[in-house]
């Protein structure tokens, strides 16, 4: 990744989909579809045939064009204190039109100049064909006047640069694809009782002063994706994505901002967790804004150190699954850490890493990075990428890389941006296993070996990032949330705060000394080139030999001068927070 926050809230989706919103039908639920007749699908056929017949005889000729579209619904809703701070619902569609000018072994995406094949845009909501065919024609003209003379720069530039290492072709060869589950999912959500319920959830933060700032956001999309192309594929495919984040907020007195968020996320609002759970997770984030206020701040420190299964989820989502994303092989302003290790060691042997967009469910929890079919209209494939510790392969789009020619149908992107190889549902597995509850003690006997008064314990994060240009430090950063000094003397543990784990891949990955037996899943959104995608990182606890930290920058505002309302000395008690709920269902998997 290129940017920070990796693991950020739906936003950047949302907000592209509620831009073209209109309001939705009184039930929230669009019309119903024939699964296997799609008029949006036969428009987007039709016009793209007519757009081939012309630009295919053009100078310089289109060799391919593809059309996407992404027709679906959108609600969120947030709350704090007692109140809603908005509601919003829209219906929206939206297209992209690839152009690639040339040929498949060079064409206008080669080196830097991707993102000139692509154009997005909004389509009418209605199966209007002459409407639809008319947004299809302007955008597939701007797009061609995008390439053609994106083609002729990179053939200039190719005849004067010196040669590439890489020589391989800009767009790989495969055979066309036919799916057609042409459904918009209902949003199956109930509007009035879900805003009822954030409404009672966001007042649980009224009785902790320490809270200083707390939300509640619901988020709920669903999606058709429509893709063509002049292979021939034909593809509709429904998607349903529903999130709930808990966020609350504290300061230090020496002026650190502390977060607590609790992330949950599933294919439907109903399988979100019961208030019940959501309650407990409430008071322990107060709980532990409350205890981080008064922890001291961590010194920089490198030693043995315990990652938690999600905090080690996260940790192989930066350290390893970025840097094995295709295109970084070939970018030679990237780093290119993997590019030449296939088939040598790059971690312990007894360390396995594949990618399964197909899993749907691991550990109990449902996985965020599923998918049937990627942004290229390619099928999801099981990719092995590292077998007992041996590079095997990378993360591939349709952009082929020196070694490997063909996608593997790993090709994804946000609405609007040129895909390339993403990660989807990362899963790390080992065979060397001891129980999860003895890892502590292994940390302790590791820190005595040291010769260290203390290893650390890394119970949660909040996300990470990754540096993988090669002008930049190769190295990563994860942002751990709670902290903990393990002695080795047999005083308690003690929770520190204020510090980042940091370091460069090669280094820390065989730092690894043994895992736990339980696997743990982080679900999220990940940011990088091509946009915003749902992920999933799948793992068990880690024990490391070592592992470094440095403080963390904060800045050094003030907390409030006045307590909370409510609070002052000598004041009427602060309205009642409500009730704490009954448990009456099995809680569900949470993550960031």
């Amino acid at each position: 990744m290129k940017t920070p926050a990796r693991f950020v809230v739906l936003g950047a989706l949302l907000a592209a989909a509620l831009s073209a919103a209109s309001a939705l039908p009184p039930d929230g639920a669009p019309p119903a579809v024939d699964p296997a007749a799609d008029p949006l699908l036969d428009t987007m056929q039709g016009e793209l045939q007519r757009a081939s017949a012309r630009l295919s005889k053009s100078d310089p000729p289109a060799y391919f064009l593809s059309y996407s579209a992404y027709d679906g619904n959108a609600v969120t809703i947030s709350a704090s204190y007692g109140s809603l701070l908005a509601s919003f619902e829209g219906r929206f569609r939206r297209a992209g039109v690839i152009v690639r000018v040339g040929s498949p072994e060079l064409d206008n995406t080669h080196g830097q100049n991707r993102r000139s094949a692509i154009v997005q845009g909004t389509l009418p909501l209605e199966n209007d064909p002459d409407a639809l065919a008319r947004s299809f024609w302007w955008l597939t003209s701007r797009g061609y006047r995008s390439s053609a003379p994106a083609f002729l720069k990179v053939k200039t530039d190719t005849a004067v640069r010196s040669e590439e290492e890489d020589k391989s072709a800009d767009f790989s060869a495969e055979p066309p694809q036919t799916h057609v589950d042409a459904r918009v999912p209902a949003l199956g959500l109930n509007i009035p009782e879900w805003q009822a319920r954030l409404r009672r959830d966001s007042g649980w933060f009224r009785e902790y002063p320490e809270v200083y700032d707390s939300e509640i956001v619901l988020q709920v999309q669903t999606s058709g994706f429509r893709f063509t192309s002049t292979e021939g594929s034909r593809i509709a495919e429904p998607s349903h994505l529903a999130r709930l984040v808990m966020e609350a907020m504290t300061r230090a007195d020496d002026g650190m901002e502390l977060i607590r968020v609790e992330t949950y996320q599933a294919p439907q609002p109903s399988d979100l967790p019961n208030d019940a759970t959501l309650h407990s997770a409430a008071e322990k984030m107060a709980a532990d804004l409350k205890a981080l206020r008064a922890a001291p701040v961590a010194e920089p420190f490198a030693g043995p150190a315990l990652l938690s299964g999600r905090a080690a989820a996260v940790f192989f989502h930066e350290v390893v699954g970025h840097r094995l994303e295709g295109h970084r092989q070939r970018d030679e302003e990237e780093g290119q850490t993997f590019t030449k290790k296939v088939g040598q060691q790059v971690m312990p042997s007894f360390l396995s890493l594949v990618d399964d967009p197909t899993v749907t469910t691991m550990a109990g929890v449902k996985l965020s990075g599923t998918y049937g079919f990627d942004d290229e209209g390619q099928p999801a494939e099981h990719v092995k990428l590292v077998q007992d510790g041996i590079l095997r392969n990378f993360l591939m789009s349709r952009m082929p890389i020196k070694g490997f020619s063909k996608s593997n149908g790993h090709g994804r992107a946000q609405p609007g941006l040129m895909t390339t190889g993403r990660q989807g549902n990362l899963i790390v597995t080992s065979t060397n296993t001891i129980k999860e509850s003895d890892l502590r003690q292994r940390l302790i006997d590791e820190a005595k070996k040291q010769g260290k008064p203390y290893g650390l314990y890394f119970e949660d994060v909040q996300g990470g990032f990754t540096l993988t240009q090669r002008g930049l430090p190769q190295a990563f950063q994860v942002l751990p949330v709670i902290v903990w000094r393990v002695y080795t003397d047999g005083r308690p543990d003690e929770l520190v705060r204020g510090v980042d784990i940091v370091g460069t891949p090669l280094a820390a990955l065989n730092r690894i000394l043994v895992t736990g037996d339980t696997m743990h899943v982080f679900n999220g959104i990940c940011g990088a080139e091509s946009g915003s995608v749902p992920v999933s990182a799948v793992a068990p606890a880690m024990l490391f030999s070592e592992i470094e930290v440095q403080k963390r920058e904060h800045s050094h505002e003030r907390p409030p001068l006045l307590p909370a309302p409510g609070f002052e000395a000598g004041a009427k008690a602060p309205p009642a927070a409500p009730a704490k709920p009954a448990d009456k269902s099995k809680p569900q998997g949470a993550a960031r």
